[in-house]
Parts: structure tokens; sequence; C-alpha cells
């Protein structure tokens, strides 16, 4: 193995763990239901999508959850398996387009196309295949689901609007933050990264 592959798979392996680490930082918003929190650990993914390259940001994104499942698992995978596409969605939007235009602008770029990417996605997966999951493995009706929302937001009667109402701008924000403390933080932190 070269060195330059050993030093990737040292970088994937600490940002792995950072971002694993950050996951058990979560906190609820008011405008949002209890169920949907932010995290900020697609950070130390998008670190290295962004240092490394599109495909190692998805990897961090896997280890992160796949160590989450092994440690906390309170949702049979499911929870996990939804922060790993939704991830994915984001950090592999932006690790392809910062590779074709690393400077400021790409940076910003790839992280708006990654932040709408990861809102389609989530908005999608959780009609589909999450909410229907949660439903069938655990149990819980998507009927409870739109009723936790609506107490918080009264324009979510049904699936479609708790999409639209909720899960959809809970992404968006979502990614906004996630997007901001990125350009504020990878410049800085670049260097090491690129060593």
């Amino acid at each position: 193995m070269t060195h330059k592959k050993i030093s990737s798979l040292i970088k994937i392996s600490v940002l792995s763990a950072m971002a694993f680490i950050l996951m058990f930082l979560e906190f609820p918003l008011p405008m949002f239901p209890d169920f949907l929190k932010i995290d900020i650990s697609d950070i130390p993914a998008l670190f290295a999508a962004f240092s490394i390259g599109p495909f190692a940001g998805v990897l961090v994104e896997f280890i992160k959850n796949l160590l989450h499942l092994i440690v906390k698992n309170s949702t049979a995978g499911i929870g996990e398996f939804a922060n790993f596409i939704v991830g994915f969605a984001m950090v592999f939007t932006a690790g392809v387009i910062y590779k074709k235009n690393k400077t400021k602008k790409g940076a910003v770029f790839s992280l708006i196309c990654g932040t709408v990417a990861m809102a389609i996605i989530a908005s999608l997966g959780n009609y589909f295949i999450f909410l229907p999951l949660y439903e069938k493995v655990l149990m819980f009706p998507i009927k409870a689901v739109v009723g936790i929302a609506s107490k918080v937001n009264k324009n979510v009667k049904d699936i479609n609007t708790l999409i639209i109402y909720s899960i959809l701008p809970f992404n968006i924000l979502k990614g906004i933050i996630v997007s901001l403390i990125t350009l504020l933080v990878y410049k800085k932190v670049s260097p090491i990264l690129h060593k």
C-alpha cells in the first residue's frame, strides 16, 4: 500500500470518528417536531469529500452510521440507513462539484447543490422508504408521525404536508447550517487534510 493510500485511510478514519461523535450532539428546533434533530455530523464527511474525494466523503458517512448502529441501534437501523442516504446525497453531490472547481465560489456552489440534493432525497426517501419502514418494522404508524408534526405546525395534515412543511424545510435548514460551518472551518483545517 502506498504512503498516499495509508494517509487517506488514516484521514478517513479520524474524520469518521469525529462524525460519529458529532452524531450524538443533536438538538431539536422549536419550529420542527422533536423527531427531527439537527446534527452536524456531515461536516467531517464534507471535509473528506473536499480534501480526498467524493467517495472518501461517502465512506465517512458509511462508517459513522455503521458505528452509530453498533453503539446505539434505537431504530433497527432505519435511522442510520436514512442518515446515510441523505448524507450521501449532500456529500457526494458537493464533493463531485467541488472536485471540478476547487475555489471558494466552487465550494459555495457545491454546498448549495449538495443541500438541494439532500433536501430532495430526504423528502422522497421519507415518502417512499423511511416512513413506511418505520411503520412496517417498528410498528410506528405514519399517522402518528403526522400527529406529532401537526402539534408543531397546524399545516401538517397528512404525509404530503409532513414532507412539504417539515421534512423539506428541515433538511434545507440543516444543509445551510452544515454548509456555513463547513465554509467557515474548511480553509483552516485543509492544510492538515492535504499533508
